[in-house]
């Protein structure tokens, strides 16, 4: 067994975008895709039966744009 990590890890440059299921408090899971376009995709795939949050998108391990909360309708 060795020692937990100490510092989060490093995610890949892209767009980001946190999945759960409806009504869940706890964290999702963290979805990457490399343009826009897939992003959106992604979205209203997943929009269907889960709770989406956009995240943004993340170039050199800092957040281009702030979170913005996407809701089903």
């Amino acid at each position: 067994m060795g020692r937990p990590p100490t510092r989060p890890a490093k995610l890949k440059d892209g767009f980001y975008i946190e999945v759960r299921n409806e009504g869940s408090k706890a964290n999702g899971i963290k979805i990457r895709r490399d343009t826009k376009e897939e992003m959106l995709m992604a979205i209203e795939d997943y929009n269907r039966i889960k709770d989406v949050t956009v995240l943004g998108e993340l170039k050199n391990d800092k957040w281009v744009n702030k979170k913005e909360a996407k809701k089903k309708k």
